[in-house]
């Protein structure tokens, strides 16, 4: 049997798996899904209780499986997304599933090894070799030790997945040697990677010959990264056109006094989609019931109860992305949710948005600078810039670097796999 070098993009939101030959050729994995074969592979798991000859067991599917699983449940098991935003986290070591306690290890080993199954059978061979992605700086970690710790659980999830050897490279890098595969000529460029979770962003020297000579710390001539990406949108969107609906800024009468219907951590649970399963919880329920009870709008707050109780997080989520896709292209999109109980549409323009999502613009531009700056050029010097991620696309975004570098410096390609790609040309170099 072959043995297969990969690399392996495993994202907050989406993963993707390619594999080069030495000649520089590179093939990406390809999915089944309910829309077709896709390049994209969801990073989420979907955890049930199914009863297999009088035994009653957790079976787990990852990937387009668990959404099909999870959208054809009557009574909805456990949705689990967005698990590599963890990983910097001490303090969460797992999660409890229908009384049994998993870690986080375990959690993102099982989507990393239905991954490997399926590329395995796809390639025709073993998996010897994974050059795997990792963000500049992890979401949620402080310090250089956090990062340490958090790639340290994602190495310990591949290993538990089966894959023997694992190496990793920094996400942005590995769009610059896809991109620098594309090239004639030698450049200097900012590569900016938009995730679900981070924006990270490397500003190295590029081109053929540095490829024939190898890479040498001295062509890399900075990294950064900030913990902002499409989640942290989307967080946005919900805030502004979904949780109204649902009772926040509602009032209710306790004790007369008029105080908040709800506490507003429940809605900043609702802002990250992945957090939503969380408040399915006996106390939290109890909490909402008698907030529905004293509520001025009862209404609003049983369809926060009711959106919670059928875990309508995924749903929500589609309906999110959707009009932040349509803001990328449009001046304004209507947002629309309904699942037969909730209907929430509102109309929302895109210098809205950009309103709502200004502070973590000026992260990202403050993060772009410091890089800029650290690195001892200036934006004149830097040849080209190229974007990838999904987040590439939203137009406020793609201003922050017009606007230094000038529009036609800016190139884009592959967003969503050209990280996938480059580290399959890492994995052939280094077997």
């Amino acid at each position: 049997m072959n043995a297969l070098a990969l690399g392996i993009d495993f994202g907050t939101t989406n993963s993707s798996i390619a594999r080069a030959n030495a000649s520089g050729k590179v093939d990406l994995a390809q999915f089944p899904a309910s829309a077709g074969v896709v390049e994209s592979y969801r990073s989420l798991l979907y955890l049930d209780r199914v009863l297999e000859k009088g035994v009653t067991r957790i079976k787990s599917w990852s990937g387009p499986a668990a959404i099909d699983e999870y959208l054809a449940a009557d009574t909805k098991g456990r949705l689990v997304q967005s698990l590599k935003s963890y990983l910097s986290s001490r303090g969460l070591k797992g999660t409890e599933v229908f009384g049994r306690r998993i870690t986080l290890e375990t959690l993102i080993a099982r989507i990393l090894r239905d991954l490997r199954e399926k590329v395995e059978d796809q390639f025709g061979g073993k998996v010897e070799t994974a050059v795997v992605g990792r963000p500049v700086r992890f979401v949620g970690a402080d310090h250089d030790e956090d990062d340490h710790f958090a790639e340290e659980r994602l190495q310990h999830a591949f290993h538990e997945a089966g894959y023997p050897r694992v190496k990793f490279e920094f996400e942005p890098v590995a769009a610059a040697q896809y991109y620098e595969s594309t090239l004639n000529h030698e450049e200097l460029i900012l590569i900016g990677d938009f995730g679900g979770g981070t924006s990270d962003f490397s500003l190295l020297r590029v081109g053929p010959e540095l490829r024939r000579r190898g890479r040498t710390p001295k062509d890399l001539l900075g990294n950064s990264g900030v913990g902002i990406a499409g989640d942290a949108f989307d967080a946005k969107l919900v805030r502004n056109l979904v949780s109204p609906a649902l009772g926040r800024g509602s009032s209710a009468r306790s004790l007369k006094k008029v105080l908040p219907a709800v506490p507003n951590w429940v809605y900043a649970k609702l802002e990250h989609w992945h957090h939503l399963s969380f408040l399915r919880t006996g106390s939290t329920m109890n909490l909402l019931n008698s907030s529905r009870a004293a509520a001025f709008e009862p209404d609003k707050i049983e369809a926060l109860i009711h959106l919670i109780r059928e875990d309508l997080g995924y749903e929500l989520h589609r309906a999110v992305q959707k009009t932040k896709c349509a803001l990328s292209v449009n001046p304004a999109a209507n947002f629309h949710f309904s699942d037969g109980v909730i209907e929430i549409e509102a109309e929302v323009e895109r210098g809205e948005f950009e309103e709502w999502i200004a502070e973590e613009l000026a992260r990202i531009e403050a993060c772009v600078d410091s890089l800029i700056e650290a690195s001892g050029v200036s934006c004149r010097d830097v040849d080209m810039v190229f974007l990838t991620g999904g987040s590439s696309f939203v137009p406020a975004v793609r201003r922050i670097f017009e606007t230094r570098f000038g529009a036609q410096r800016i190139r884009t390609g592959n967003e969503f796999t050209s990280v996938a790609r480059g580290l399959a040309l890492k994995a052939v170099q280094i077997t």
